[in-house]
């Protein structure tokens, strides 16, 4: 029987393959860092609006060419969540990617030239990231999360502030990021192994991996707990609550972690982490 060709795109298939709700997150913390801790009018400001929109069309765009370079490999390592090639063709993932980046660095233009070179850059480091970095120890998680990191510090540029409270959260945005994309590795072995990518899992075991990953978490909790001892100065229990206990429960359970189910299952535990991170902008 002949195959079916894939459709063009479907709405649902262009949805999942931007992570409509990782796209709804980076909204929400931009607009939780700028009402909460810069205490800007957020809800009525057209600026912070074309912002948030500029940043989630480079951030989809960066989804769409990540998994346009990755079809061979997710199609062993998550068959059922691939959509380039069965839901879209790679014709309109490559015309979906270029429009939205385009489209968000004009965006960002419109705002100041400051935020359009940043989004400039954030588009090609998304695009090097996945045609070439992602494939690399460490350097690729590096990136990945410090355009994260960006993604919070934006709010203070576009307020032109230096808000400190802003700087602790791009720094829980980087080292969470950070270990979820090292924990995404370990859940990638198989297929990133197959087609000859040099991830930390793969050249180090993950053994080793698993506890580079410890010690970066260690530095996360020191790194934020001191900035805020130095700069910021936040009551301790709102750390604990907040940071302290996650973290130790994302320990105790890396650990235990042993098949893909596990690290798949850490990776949606670090996003609830980053979720309930930006959620707590609102009691600073």
């Amino acid at each position: 029987m002949k195959q079916q060709a894939p459709q063009p795109f479907t709405l649902s298939a262009l949805l999942q393959l931007t992570r409509f709700w990782n796209l709804a997150i980076i909204g929400l913390a931009q607009y939780f860092a700028a009402g909460f801790l810069i205490h800007s009018k957020s809800v009525v400001d057209p600026h912070l609006l074309l912002l948030s929109i500029s940043t989630i069309l480079i951030a989809a765009a960066g989804y769409i060419i990540n998994d346009y370079y990755d079809v061979k490999i997710d199609l062993i390592n998550k068959p059922d969540r691939v959509v380039i090639g069965k839901s879209i063709t790679r014709r309109y993932a490559i015309l979906f990617h270029t429009s939205l980046s385009v489209s968000g660095v004009t965006f960002g233009l419109l705002l100041n030239w400051k935020i359009g070179l940043v989004n400039f850059f954030s588009a090609f480091f998304l695009w090097l990231y996945s045609n070439n970095l992602k494939r690399q120890p460490f350097i690729g998680n590096f990136v990945v999360a410090i355009l994260t990191s960006i993604s919070i510090l934006m709010v203070n540029l576009l307020y032109e502030v230096n808000n400190l409270e802003v700087v602790i959260y791009s720094i829980f945005a980087f080292f969470m990021t950070l270990v979820r994309e090292m924990i995404k590795d370990m859940e990638d072995l198989r297929g990133d192994h197959t087609f000859g990518c040099k991830t930390l899992p793969i050249i180090w075991g993950l053994r080793k991996a698993k506890f580079f990953v410890y010690a970066v978490l260690i530095v996360f909790a020191i790194s934020v707990w001191f900035t805020n001892q130095l700069y910021v100065g936040l009551p301790m229990y709102y750390f604990i609550v907040f940071l302290f206990l996650p973290l130790a429960g994302l320990l105790v359970y890396l650990v235990r972690a042993d098949t893909v189910k596990d690290f798949y299952r850490l990776s949606q535990f670090c996003k609830m982490i980053m979720l309930f991170g930006i959620l707590s902008m609102a009691f600073i």
